[in-house]
């Protein structure tokens, strides 16, 4: 036995009853939250031989928990998993800052261009998982959407699991709204309201997931609406209809106008703004029916500072 293994602890049978914050959550990912230094794919070997069930019976990885449930965990060894790592104080001031919306099903943010929305990738922890350290261990905290990295603006987090899925199956269904301004480079052409384009996305295995227009990939539709006309950009509002992977960003490179600040897709880019190092994409609203209250909620996030001043300073304005 290695010294590892020997100074791993052991755990007795473990019961764990299932809170109303866990409700509708997966049997997996409620357990890989808990087992901290378990390996995956040794979860689903322990479910698969029945050292693991749900009300003494057993289950698969994909079943939905309820509250109430009471999982049983046979005696198993794991591995020392490292601490947490605790977010920066400003960081979480600046969560908390950027709170637009929260009640006890659900929040949202205006996220910050440049913070990753999870971990992965080199990054050791994102926004949902500061999110998660500054509610505590008890709590549930969980995307319902994502952003790019460096995209802003109106980010769904919930705040148990029935909330997740239910907010998932209403924007599978196509009944949220969310709408975005863009700041791309030249004069957008009028005519263009709608793009209606497939997008295959591509995982390379070296680098970061992107998209291309392809007749194999999945429906895209986007609309687009003039809102400011500049000498050398125009300022559009786009309307997601579906939501694929870098779907704003590929479909205006695929007119002849990129997101300003969008290195990835900008294949010839303008002089204008070479220096502009911020991406100006942000999700500017977000409009949904609230799962539990039946409420209608509308949410606008302000623009962020550094595209809000490249707006004010474009010459040759005019209003559209």
């Amino acid at each position: 036995m290695s010294n590892t293994e020997q100074n791993s602890p052991n755990t007795g049978v473990q019961l764990l009853e299932v809170s109303s914050h866990s409700d509708e959550q997966r049997l997996d990912n409620f357990l890989m939250s808990r087992l901290k230094g378990l390996p995956k794919s040794h979860l689903y070997r322990l479910i698969r031989k029945g050292e693991i069930r749900v009300n003494k019976k057993r289950c698969k990885p994909d079943q939905r928990l309820a509250e109430g449930d009471v999982v049983r965990v046979a005696p198993l060894r794991l591995s020392n998993p490292e601490a947490p790592v605790a977010p920066g104080a400003g960081l979480m001031q600046h969560l908390t800052q950027s709170i637009l919306y929260e009640d006890e099903y659900l929040m949202i943010l205006n996220k910050p261009s440049g913070l990753a929305v999870h971990g992965g990738s080199g990054i050791a922890a994102g926004l949902v998982e500061a999110l998660r350290f500054m509610a505590g261990p008890e709590d549930y905290r969980e995307l319902v959407h994502r952003l790019d990295k460096e995209t802003s603006g109106c980010l769904l987090i919930a705040k148990t699991g029935k909330t997740l899925k239910a907010l998932q199956a209403e924007m599978k269904a196509g009944n949220f709204q969310k709408k975005y301004l863009v700041l791309v480079h030249g004069q957008w052409p009028r005519q263009v309201t709608k793009v209606d384009s497939p997008l295959l996305k591509h995982h390379p295995s070296d680098g970061e997931s992107y998209s291309t227009i392809d007749s194999e990939g999945k429906p895209s539709i986007t609309l687009f609406e003039i809102r400011q006309v500049f000498a050398a950009a125009t300022l559009i509002e786009a309307t997601l209809v579906t939501g694929r992977t870098h779907q704003i960003r590929v479909h205006t490179q695929s007119v002849g106008h990129p997101v300003v600040g969008d290195t990835r897709y900008t294949f010839d880019k303008p002089h204008t703004f070479k220096s502009v190092r911020h991406m100006c994409l942000h999700a500017a609203s977000l409009k949904f029916r609230h799962p539990h209250t039946d409420a209608n909620i509308e949410v606008s996030a302000p623009l962020p500072d550094l595209m809000q001043s490249l707006i004010n300073t474009l010459s040759d304005k005019k209003t559209v």
